[in-house]
């Protein structure tokens, strides 16, 4: 395939966008699910400001982008400003924490730090489901679109999941302590190995990219990081692999 008909692609369906700023603004006013809203970096004024203000409110990403990536989604009148509408519902993570504690359980929930691509998201999310994960938690900016094929590769998964879409990881893991969960880092150098710690109480798991890993300001929030071992020598497991590995052993302790 070449670059052209892979930009093409990629391009959001037209059926997913809301065109001009009236019609952003009065989207967000009326609580339709924002996937994230393109501006471009060169417009400004009254009606700008309003949708600045509209998405920090409801924690809807703005992409600050050059005029010609607007274009390249072939729509006309966009003044603009184009927004994609989410496929995903997004949850409140403390009003999801305080339902999985309704319901008796103990919250186990994965934090996916800088995880881009799509297709590692949708595999992680169908076996998050399928170990009985309660919720993900993802950051509003560095993570992979959760969209149509996003849903795909996860068979479904992503929409019977909770997704918390927040627009701070450090934040997210600080209300997590709040509440009495416990946070735990995959980390390839850490000492411990995964089975050595017990995850049948409240927890959550952070999973970071592949080639940078977590954040070092989040790892070092995190309560303990624990290692996948393995005996041959390898730079890393893909990530979505990972997450299997480790789900399983949660599931084993769980169930």
């Amino acid at each position: 395939m070449n670059f052209r008909n892979q930009q093409y692609k990629l391009r959001p369906k037209k059926s997913t966008l809301i065109i001009g700023r009236s019609k952003v603004i009065e989207a967000i006013k009326q609580g339709k699910q924002l996937e994230r809203i393109f501006l471009a970096s060169t417009i400004h004024g009254e009606e700008i400001d309003e949708i600045k203000d509209l998405a920090a409110a409801n924690e809807i990403p703005i992409n600050k982008v050059p005029v010609e990536k607007i274009n390249s989604f072939n729509v006309t009148n966009h003044q603009g400003c184009v927004a994609v509408i989410s496929k995903i519902q997004y949850q409140n993570l403390q009003e999801t924490l305080s339902f999985i504690v309704e319901k008796g359980e103990a919250p186990l929930l994965l934090i996916l730090d800088g995880i881009t691509d799509i297709r590692n998201i949708g595999a992680i999310a169908r076996t998050a489901y399928c170990c009985g994960v309660h919720a993900i938690i993802i950051p509003d900016k560095g993570v992979g679109a959760l969209n149509e094929d996003a849903i795909t590769t996860s068979a479904g998964a992503l929409e019977k999941l909770s997704i918390c879409r927040v627009n701070s990881l450090m934040k997210a893991v600080d209300e997590l302590h709040l509440n009495g969960i416990k946070v735990f880092a995959s980390e390839m150098t850490a000492e411990k190995n995964v089975y050595d710690f017990q995850f049948s109480d409240p927890c959550a798991i952070v999973l970071g990219s592949e080639d940078k890993g977590i954040f070092p300001a989040l790892m070092k929030i995190c309560d303990q990081q624990f290692k996948i071992p393995m005996k041959g020598d390898f730079e890393s497991l893909n990530v979505s692999v990972a997450a299997g590995m480790i789900l399983y052993e949660v599931m084993k302790q769980r169930f």
